[in-house]
């Protein structure tokens, strides 16, 4: 994957996506579950079979410990559960308090491995990230891409410093030309937004067999040819080499007039006109 800048370049366009997944199969979300290692401000269930009194629900503190009664603080940050089991059943039995104790833990929250989605996604939120989790899978997760996405999401991830950086992500070149180099892994508190694409009203009036208000989004970046061809296109009887372009400047309050032969820009002869919000373009009716 090539990143210019913490940006990924490529061609823009809007798109929804829905995935049929299968994250993994129970014996293999029980693998990932033994090898995954404990973190910060994870859920634990622990029930200690000979002293039931032992037994609670504890949430792991920011220096990676657990408070447990007669025991006291016990680091078990990077620990797998198999290996908190081990240790606390080693420290009971070290501390005279039981022999051979049985010691068990469930990871009831992983919240150490959390990632955001939050935007213009079915259901945005937390998720657990557990094993190897692409980006797709999780826009998956969080119910798939609305009819508001924009053309681009970002992905915010923290360095070991401290500093947040930003990725941006091209949707077009993800999903529609399927360059899975963009399909990049997750990590831990990483934060995907999906922005909402502002809606932008562009107006064609004239010799057009649709005449009116077309609604479109900012980021896919409207043309005079798609303006007039979701307006029906030209209707019989229009004047190609006159069409005008009203446009209002939004800051000053003038207005500007741009007249435009349509037959060049179709022939390739001058390049095509990007609209903007409040455009007015107007077709005339050829006089002859």
């Amino acid at each position: 994957m090539t990143i210019h800048g913490n940006r990924v370049s490529a061609p823009a366009a809007l798109l929804t996506i829905f995935l049929c997944l299968n994250a993994y199969p129970q014996e293999e979300t029980a693998t990932l579950e033994r090898g995954y290692r404990i973190g910060p401000e994870d859920l634990l269930d622990i029930t200690v079979f000979e002293l039931p009194e032992l037994s609670q629900t504890v949430r792991v503190s920011e220096d990676g410990s657990i408070s447990m009664p007669l025991l006291g603080n016990v680091v078990i940050r990077g620990l797998t559960k198999d290996e908190v089991e081990g240790r606390l059943s080693a420290l009971l039995e070290e501390k005279n308090y039981i022999k051979n104790a049985r010691v068990t833990v469930f990871i009831k929250e992983h919240r150490s491995t959390m990632v955001s989605v939050i935007g213009a996604v079915g259901r945005p939120g937390m998720y657990e990230l557990i094993g190897r989790v692409s980006l797709l899978e999780m826009i998956a997760q969080a119910g798939g891409l609305t009819d508001r996405a924009s053309n681009e999401m970002y992905i915010l991830r923290e360095g070991k410093n401290g500093v947040r950086a930003r990725l941006a992500i091209d949707l077009n070149d993800l999903i529609i030309n399927n360059n899975q180099d963009l399909n990049i892994p997750l990590m831990a508190k990483d934060v995907i937004n999906v922005p909402i694409d502002q809606i932008i009203n562009i107006f064609v009036f004239g010799a057009v067999r649709n005449p009116g208000a077309l609604q479109v989004k900012m980021s896919k970046k409207t043309t005079l040819l798609q303006a007039i061809a979701q307006a029906g296109g030209t209707a019989d009887g229009a004047s190609k080499s006159g069409v005008v372009i009203k446009r209002k400047d939004l800051k000053k309050g003038k207005e500007t007039k741009m007249t435009v032969n349509l037959s060049d820009i179709i022939k390739g002869k001058k390049p095509d006109i990007e609209l903007r919000e409040g455009d007015v373009v107007y077709v005339p009716e050829s006089v002859f």
